[in-house]
């Protein structure tokens, strides 16, 4: 087990002033070489000036001039270029340089050193870093240590960095906030978050935490991705000396993320009436807490303010606004979803795949997300991951495997046929279109398995009434330790039910019991549909009487259990309950409650639901309906 304990200093190590650690460049490059040379100093300021203006080529190019024209560069100004190629993130140059220096021959020193090692640790390249920071031998000082531990917590070795950071304690090296706020990153998982909180009362004690801002907000993170514990975030945030823009932003946004989207648009009202203005990355966020809890009109209004300050054409903002109006639109329309996406005069993969993924949540236009695919590919964007597994949703859903086998024959083009949304799509789209073979095979060759995998080809054996496939498939997810989720229960009731097995529901039913999804909602409408669709009216009724938190496939599916097994007037006093919570009829609702008025030839109750719909509901009738009152009259 590891003992983390940091020694605390006498006084609170405080990071130098800006002074001592930004000298101009101007200044730093000593001119003692321009006697022996004429030509340096108007080099050395000609290539300082281009990389001031990011023309790194043409610095490189002044670097190679210097050395033909016998006046070689100095360490210093490799340690310029070097942390230009890393500010403007070209690190194939910077590695070009690596090589120059060299083949220069100068004796390197740390500074250097330390540059090439964020170099590497930049570009992804952790063992070459690690090489130069070994190799660096008495040469490291406390940047150096830095530089690594950021290298490995940047890099997705947390363990690593952990070690490393034990080893410069050990070495007598105290932290400084660079190092504390990389080790504060590696442990931002469940598995390093109790080192992580050592770490915090480390900050505290130091006053690192009072003195740097990117503390405060690397200890956000840390509890808000290794556990999803805001509260403790917002603890952090509230004890913060100082906030900016970016640490209110932060806070906004994994409230957002975490289901807590009430919390981000108060935050965001706080944040405005503290002075600070918002910026792309928080009308994001805020804009998707309006999504979650379906406020169109607030997202109007911030859609006004984004248009005001020129953020309407972002590519982040505008995203969220095409979100937003698809799933907030009445009765699944993506009109306004679509003008916003009209409005973007240029668009990439991201706008791109939301306004494919709008049109294929909407329910009614896959044959347009397939088309708006078409179009993106024409415009030579290239998809994602995501935008394959939006568009093989939507060819699931038309039930046309042929487009979607061309569809997954691009996505095996570029090499994404491998990802788990692409290939779980694959299985969805099968699945739907009867293809269970298809889907069998689709599942069989995906590399790596996840819950989502098992559960789409549970559900299409379930809803292609194959019950014997969709339990053998149960035992064998809990023989892999994936685990057992709602939708997988819901899915094997509806296997039960599909053929009637009421004792085979009861079983599940009893097994969930166990996990503790009885509160669930999905589990608990399933139940319903279950006990309902085996003749156990009796039981689905108990199972809604016994629900929290009912939504309108819970109240539509007890009406047309009732209607169904011809307890017309308890269908029709139930329909009318549900009216008085105040949960909105849909479409399947009015079938219900048309066919219970038809089991018993209530004409006038027929016409007076009939006529409901649209004049109260705004719900067009359909095909169904229609088929309803033909039914109810023809008894007349």
């Amino acid at each position: 087990m590891i003992t983390l304990s940091l020694p605390s200093p006498s006084q609170p190590l405080l990071p130098p002033s800006s002074k001592t650690l930004n000298p101009s460049r101007q200044n730093i490059i000593p001119p003692s070489d321009s006697r022996k040379n004429p030509n340096i100093e108007p080099l050395k300021n000609s290539l300082i000036r281009q990389l001031d203006v990011g023309h790194l080529r043409h610095a490189i190019s002044t670097l190679d001039l210097m050395t033909q024209q016998n006046a070689p560069p100095d360490l210093t100004t490799y340690s310029i270029l070097l942390k230009s190629c890393i500010r403007f993130r070209n690190f194939q140059l910077g590695k070009l340089v690596h090589r120059k220096l060299i083949q220069s021959g100068l004796e390197l020193d740390a500074v250097v050193l330390n540059t090439l090692i964020s170099l590497y640790s930049k570009c992804g390249d952790t063992e070459t870093a690690r090489s130069i920071f070994e190799e660096m031998g008495s040469r490291r000082d406390l940047v150096s240590w830095s530089a690594i531990v950021s290298c490995y917590a940047n890099n997705n070795m947390e363990w690593q960095a952990i070690c490393t950071f034990l080893d410069m304690l050990e070495l007598g090296f105290y932290p400084n906030e660079y190092c504390f706020t990389a080790m504060i990153r590696a442990c931002s998982n469940a598995k390093y978050s109790w080192i992580g909180e050592i770490i915090y009362g480390s900050v505290l004690k130091t006053g690192y935490f009072e003195a740097d801002i990117c503390v405060g907000c690397e200890l956000i993170e840390m509890f808000a991705k290794s556990s999803g514990d805001l509260g403790s975030a917002y603890k952090v945030f509230e004890k913060m000396p100082e906030r900016n823009l970016v640490t209110w932003t932060l806070m906004i946004t994994r409230f957002a993320q975490l289901g807590c989207a009430r919390d981000a648009i108060d935050m965001f009202l706080d944040m405005e009436l503290s002075g600070y203005a918002p910026d792309r990355f928080t009308y994001s966020s805020v804009l998707s807490a309006c999504t979650e809890l379906g406020l169109l009109a607030l997202g109007k209004q911030l859609h006004s303010r984004v248009i005001c300050f020129g953020l309407a054409l972002d590519v982040c903002v505008g995203c969220s606004l095409v979100n937003m109006y698809a799933k907030c639109a009445a009765d699944g329309l993506v009109d306004d979803s679509r003008k916003a996406f009209d409005k973007r005069p240029a668009h990439n993969v991201m706008s791109w795949t939301t306004i494919i993924t709008a049109y294929v949540q909407s329910g009614e236009c896959d044959k347009e997300a397939i088309e708006l695919f078409c179009r993106m590919i024409s415009g030579q964007i290239q998809p994602n991951q995501f935008s394959f597994s939006s568009v093989l949703k939507a060819c699931g859903n038309l039930t046309d495997p042929c487009i979607g086998e061309q569809v997954y024959a691009f996505a095996v083009k570029l090499g994404l046929a491998s990802v788990n949304c692409v290939g779980n799509s694959l299985i969805s789209m099968y699945a739907k279109s009867g293809r269970m073979e298809d889907a069998r095979k689709a599942f069989v060759i995906l590399f790596e398995k996840n819950l989502v995998s098992y559960n789409a080809i549970v559900d299409g054996y379930a809803k292609n009434m194959k019950s014997e496939e969709t339990f053998l498939l149960f035992n064998e997810i809990a023989d892999t330790g994936i685990g057992i989720n709602a939708f997988t229960f819901a899915s094997l009731l509806s296997g039960a039910a599909s053929i009637g097995a009421m004792g085979k529901g009861e079983q599940i039913h009893g097994r969930l019991l166990k996990e503790g999804y009885e509160s669930n909602q999905c589990i608990c409408n399933a139940l319903i549909s279950m006990y309902s669709r085996c003749s156990n009216i009796e039981a689905a009724f108990r199972v809604f009487d016994q629900m929290e938190d009912r939504n309108v496939i819970s109240w539509t599916s007890m009406i047309t259990g009732f209607a169904k097994h011809g307890f017309a007037a308890r269908a029709l006093e139930m329909f009318c309950k549900m009216l008085e919570t105040g949960t909105k009829p849909n479409e399947i609702t009015f079938v219900a409650v048309l066919s219970a008025c038809s089991h018993v030839g209530m004409i006038s109750k027929g016409w007076k639901h009939f006529n409901s719909m649209y004049e109260v509901h705004g719900i067009v009738p359909r095909m169904e309906h229609y088929a309803c009152m033909v039914d109810l009259l023809g008894q007349s």
